[in-house]
């Protein structure tokens, strides 16, 4: 599965800053509706169901959004890498190789901030 990593440079700061979302869907597997199919919506009794209709979709857009609007503030922004992945549901297996992989582009970030609903533990 691709890593995608979108780069904003600094405008007046020498920081690195990593910012971690996912891209990615709900997979096939086992613990869906018999009588749905995992990628074809469908609307019940006004009730929208369909993997990944409300998934965690957001991070691209409201971090480019939060991006723009510091930059139309004139605010003096870091240097910002994106990090998009795309097989966070399936446990993330390939995601530490990914970013060894792309650690040229995302560089050494002082902080990462990380756009999720949860986390298991605080490791």
């Amino acid at each position: 599965m691709p890593l995608v990593v979108y780069v904003v440079e600094a405008n007046g700061s020498d920081k690195n800053i990593m910012v971690y979302g996912h891209i990615d869907k709900q997979p096939y597997g086992l613990g869906w509706d018999d009588d749905k199919h995992p990628t074809e919506p469908v609307i019940i009794n006004n009730r929208l169901y369909g993997r990944g209709a409300s998934d965690d979709g957001y991070a691209p857009f409201s971090c480019m959004l939060g991006i723009k609007a510091a930059q139309d503030q004139g605010v003096k922004m870091p240097r910002i890498a994106l990090v998009l992945e795309t097989e966070e549901e399936s446990m993330s297996p390939n995601l530490i190789d990914l970013c060894k992989l792309a650690s040229y582009v995302i560089g050494d970030p002082e902080v990462m901030f990380c756009l999720d609903s949860g986390a298991f533990d605080y490791n």
